[in-house]
C-alpha cells in the first residue's frame, strides 16, 4: 500500500550489520520550551482526552500482539524514555500517532490497510522517530515564533487527529475483502501540521527486509487519493514527488530478502477484518468464498478468521471444528486456545473454557489475552472473587487500561467486597481525569476500613496522592 511502502524505510534502510545508529537531531533543538515532566504531564492529559473521546479497541489478543511488535522495535530505536503507552484507536481508518510522554497511538484500520507485517512496523517505526526526535517540542518552539497556540489548543489537534475517522481511499488487499469503514464526523479542524524529518531518519530492526516497501513504490502515488479525499494520515504525513524518488533510491540500494511475516499479524489482521464488517452474516460470507480460493484450506489466517465470523455469528461448532484443526497442527498456540475458550464461553459451557484456559496458563504465566479470557470466564460462572484475583494482577501489569478497573470493580461487587469496588473505581476515575470522584471513592473506602488496618493505611496513602493532584491542579 503507498503510505506504508513511504514509511517502509525507517525500519529496513540500513544494512543489517550495522552496529550503531543515531538518529541526527532535525529541526532545532527541542525541548527549550518542554521537556521531562511536562512531556509527561502532556502525555497523561492526551490520554485523558482519548478515553473520553475516542472509541477503542479493547480486545486483549490484538493489544498483546500490538505490545509485542512495538516494543520489538524499540532496542533499535533511540528513545530516552521506552516506558510508552499504547493507544489502539477503534476505527477502520489508517492513522496513527505519537504524542510527548511515550503514547503511541494507532487505528485498527491500520490493519485493514497494511497487506504485510512489515508494512504494519514501517508505520511504527516511523512514530517511534517521531518521539525520539521530540518533533512536538519543536513545532511548540516553532509555534512561540510565529503563531499563538495554547498547550491545550495543542492536546486538542493531537486527539482530533488520533479520533477521526475518513474514508480511506485505498485499493483492496488481498484477501477478504475490506468492508466501508464507518464514518463519524469531527468536532473541530485538525491540527495545522508541517513535514518533519522523521521520514528520512532511520534504524535497523533484525529480521525485515526493503521487500515491502519496493513492491509497493509503484502503486505510491496512483493510490494516494481517491476523489478530492486525502487519506487521513497521508493529510499529515505528505507524500511528494521527490520522497517517492528518494524513497525508490534508497530502496534500491539494498537487497531483497526473503524473509516471511510472523503469522500472529495475519491472525490479528483476521480478527479486526470480521470486528469491521458490517454484519456477521456478511464476515461469514466473505471468508467462506475467500476460502474456496486455491491454496486457500492451507492459510490459517483465513480458517482462523472464519472461525472467529461463525463465533460472531453464533455457529459455535463451526468455529469449534475449526479452531480444534488449527490446533491440532499448532498446539498450544494462544490465540487458537483463547478464541476456542470464547467460543465454550459464548455457549454457556463455563467448565470447558475455564479447563483451556487454566491449561494454557499453566504453560504461559501471566499472560494477558488468557489471564482476561479467564476472569471474564470466573464472572460468568459467578465466581467473583476468583475473577477479582486474576483482574489485580492485570492491573498491576497494566495500570493504564481503564477498562481492566471497570471489570475489577465488577468482579469485587460479585463478591461482595465494597472497599475492593471503591478502589477500583478510583482508578478508574483517575485515567478518566475525574480525581474528584475518584477522592470520594477512597474516602468511602477509607470509612469501611478499620483504624491500623494495612488495607487503610494504603488507601489513605493513595488519598494523599489524589488530594496533593487536585490542589496542584486548583493552584495551576
Amino acid at each position: 500500500m503507498a503510505i506504508t511502502a513511504l514509511l517502509a524505510l525507517l525500519l529496513f534502510s540500513m544494512p543489517s550489520h550495522a552496529q550503531e545508529n543515531r538518529l541526527p537531531s532535525i529541526g532545532g533543538s527541542g525541548g527549550g520550551l518542554i521537556a521531562g515532566q511536562q512531556e509527561s504531564d502532556i502525555g497523561q492529559q492526551v490520554m485523558v482526552s482519548i478515553r473520553r473521546s475516542a472509541p477503542r479497541i479493547s480486545d486483549p489478543l490484538v493489544y498483546d500482539y500490538l505490545s509485542a511488535i512495538t516494543y520489538r522495535l524499540v532496542p533499535s530505536a533511540p528513545l530516552q524514555n521506552r516506558d510508552l503507552t499504547l493507544a489502539l484507536i477503534d476505527s477502520p481508518a489508517i492513522n496513527a500517532f505519537a504524542v510527548p510522554g511515550g503514547i503511541v497511538g494507532v487505528n485498527g484500520g491500520l490493519f485493514l490497510n497494511a497487506a504485510t507485517e512489515q508494512q504494519f512496523a514501517s508505520v511504527l517505526a516511523h512514530e517511534l522517530a517521531h518521539l525520539s526526535q521530540r518533533h512536538f517540542a519543536r513545532r511548540m518552539e516553532q509555534q512561540e515564533t510565529s503563531a499563538p497556540l495554547t498547550l491545550a489548543g495543542m492536546i486538542a489537534g493531537i486527539v482530533l487527529s488520533a479520533v477521526t475517522q475518513s474514508d480511506i481511499g485505498l485499493p483492496p488487499l488481498p484477501g477478504p475483502r475490506r468492508w466501508p469503514p464507518r464514518t463519524c464526523s469531527p468536532t473541530a479542524a485538525p491540527m495545522n501540521r508541517k513535514p518533519t524529518g522523521s521520514g528520512w531518519t532511520f534504524w535497523p530492526a533484525p529480521g525485515w527486509t526493503l521487500a515491502a516497501c519496493r513492491k509497493c513504490l509503484k502503486s505510491m502515488r496512483q493510490n494516494r487519493m481517491q476523489g478530492n479525499r486525502l487519506p487521513e494520515y497521508l493529510s499529515t504525513h505528505p507524500l511528494t514527488q521527490s520522497r517517492v524518488a528518494d524513497t525508490r533510491n534508497r530502496a534500491e540500494q539494498y537487497p531483497d530478502e526473503n524473509i516471511r511475516d510472523g503469522q500472529e499479524y495475519h491472525l490479528m489482521r483476521s480478527r479486526l477484518q470480521v470486528h469491521y464488517a458490517p454484519s456477521p452474516d456478511v464476515a461469514v460470507e466473505t471468508f467462506e468464498a475467500y476460502l474456496d480460493r486455491p491454496d486457500a484450506q492451507r492459510n490459517d489466517a483465513i480458517r482462523y478468521g472464519l472461525s472467529v465470523a461463525y463465533l460472531e455469528d453464533r455457529q459455535y461448532e463451526k468455529a469449534v471444528d475449526i479452531l480444534n484443526d488449527l490446533l491440532a497442527t499448532n498446539p498450544g498456540r494462544i490465540t487458537f486456545q483463547v478464541t476456542l475458550a470464547e467460543v465454550r464461553l459464548a455457549q454457556d459451557r463455563v467448565d470447558e473454557a475455564r479447563s483451556i484456559l487454566k491449561d494454557a496458563l499453566a504453560r504461559n504465566p501471566g499472560n494477558y489475552p488468557i489471564t482476561h479470557t479467564l476472569a471474564l470466564t470466573e464472572i460468568a460462572d459467578g465466581n467473583g472473587a476468583a475473577a477479582a484475583e486474576h483482574l489485580k494482577q492485570l492491573t498491576r501489569q497494566l495500570p493504564g487500561q481503564e477498562h481492566l478497573w471497570l471489570k475489577l470493580a465488577e468482579a469485587e461487587g460479585m463478591a461482595r467486597n465494597i472497599v475492593g469496588v471503591h478502589r477500583a473505581r478510583a482508578e478508574y476515575d483517575v485515567l478518566m481525569g475525574d480525581l474528584e470522584s475518584a477522592q470520594r471513592q477512597l474516602r468511602q473506602a477509607q470509612e469501611k476500613l478499620p483504624a491500623g488496618a494495612p488495607q487503610r493505611q494504603i488507601v489513605t496513602e493513595r488519598l494523599a496522592e489524589i488530594t496533593s493532584r487536585l490542589h496542584a491542579r486548583a493552584n495551576s
